[in-house]
């Protein structure tokens, strides 16, 4: 069966599942394969609950509804492919160290208020989620917005050719999934993949103007659309920063104070990215300021929660010795009598894992805190006068022992730690 054929039944069934237990009727099951799972085991049973047809590449019985093919995932993709040029809608990509889904809910949030604008849901963004979220896009969308996830080189490149992005945002090149990508030159190389593709495709670059690296990462491109701090088309800086961060700014557009529902300094190149993307979209000043304002974030990302007199930053989504650094440096100039740190390994650095859960004990050391907790990861392998812990769930006993009262928290840590767990 050709691309374009599979097409015109997904035109008919436009809801596509991947994991049986969650199959609605008339779904097209997408029997995806891994090292410890294998979807066409499940073909059978997706025809009983209702699939409208199964996508295998391991033959089953002569049922019709059965669609063999080399192999799923690549057939995945090159769906999501061919629906993808049937838009000549923008297409904005979104990468980066830290900040990417941050950003991106913000930047869709605003363009939301003037566009029909479809995104990537939740953490979707890899080589299964992103041909999904391109897959839902339906033919009412005036904006589609993607997230970009990865941890090797050639991984955004690929996602490019299923993408086709028409803009792009690198947020930030920092010390993340240094295992993978081999240092930090090669988290560049591979953040970079998305300008390469956009260099030659005639695309547009959002760039923060603070960081160096990216005006060397821009050069090619036709055009660039900057903010920044002191220059850029959008300008602004840190108005305040306790306990939400507020925005000032200075240039680009008519508003001049933003006050947002995002905990710590390090958010301001997301919150100008916003306004870049909305202004360059045509979006009303008023309605930019609006979106920004009324987004609260709830996925465990610089989330300020309110625990009985006790106030918890959770930053539990994922964490790396740069969002490390910076949150703990956040935490710091938080005018509070009582601070608690609960911080969980960082994962995927490699041979600088160990130095780098190094220099964020040294860090640390450096500030009076009322307790610190560090949970999992290498911090077992080190010598430090805190509190250690195996895992999440023997930290969060130890905190229901305490009985703190008044106290602030900063909870952080790799997803793979699943740091919220000390708070249940």
């Amino acid at each position: 069966m050709t691309i374009e054929e599979l097409y015109r039944i997904f035109l008919q069934y436009p809801s596509i599942q991947t994991d049986s237990r969650k199959l609605k009727e008339g779904d097209l099951f997408f029997a995806l394969k891994g090292p410890n799972f294998n979807g066409n085991v499940f073909a059978e049973q997706a025809l009983i609950q209702g699939a409208a047809y199964c996508i295998i590449d391991e033959p089953r019985s002569n049922n019709p509804r059965f669609i063999l093919v080399d192999d799923v995932l690549q057939t995945l993709q090159q769906l999501a492919k061919y629906h993808r040029q049937q838009f000549s809608i923008p297409f904005i990509a979104i990468t980066g160290s830290n900040g990417k889904t941050t950003t991106k809910e913000l930047i869709s949030i605003v363009l939301s208020s003037h566009f029909k604008t479809y995104t990537t849901q939740g953490n979707l963004n890899n080589h299964i989620g992103i041909p999904l979220t391109i897959l839902s896009v339906a033919k009412d969308a005036e904006i589609a917005v993607i997230e970009m996830g990865a941890n090797h080189q050639k991984e955004i490149e690929n996602y490019c050719t299923y993408t086709l992005p028409t803009h792009g945002i690198i947020t930030n090149c920092g010390k993340a999934h240094l295992e993978g990508f081999g240092g930090i030159e090669g988290v560049k190389k591979g953040k970079g993949e998305l300008f390469d593709f956009l260099r030659a495709n005639h695309g547009t670059a959002f760039a923060f103007d603070e960081y160096d690296y990216l005006h060397e990462m821009v050069k090619g491109i036709e055009t660039v659309y900057w903010y920044g701090m002191q220059e850029g088309a959008i300008c602004g800086h840190v108005l305040k920063s306790e306990p939400f961060l507020e925005v000032e700014l200075t240039k680009g557009v008519a508003i001049n104070h933003i006050a947002t529902q995002l905990v710590g300094s390090y958010n301001l190149p997301n919150i100008l990215c916003a306004v870049a993307v909305g202004k360059y979209f045509g979006v009303p000043d008023f309605s930019i300021k609006s979106s920004i304002e009324n987004y609260a974030p709830s996925n465990s990302r610089s989330q300020m929660m309110l625990k009985g007199t006790n106030h918890v930053i959770l930053d539990a989504y994922n964490a790396n010795p740069s969002s490390m650094k910076l949150a703990i440096e956040n935490f710091v100039n938080i005018n509070a009598p009582n601070k608690i740190l609960m911080l969980g390994g960082m994962m995927e650095l490699g041979p600088e894992s160990i130095k780098e859960h190094e220099a964020i004990i040294q860090l640390i050391k450096q500030y009076h805190w009322n307790n610190v907790v560090l949970v999992g990861g290498d911090y077992k392998h080190i010598q430090h006068p805190f509190i250690y812990f195996n895992n999440s769930i023997e930290a969060g006993n130890w905190l229901k022992e305490q009985h703190f009262e008044n106290s602030y928290f900063l909870v952080k840590g790799s997803r793979s730690m699943q740091m919220e767990k000390v708070l249940e």
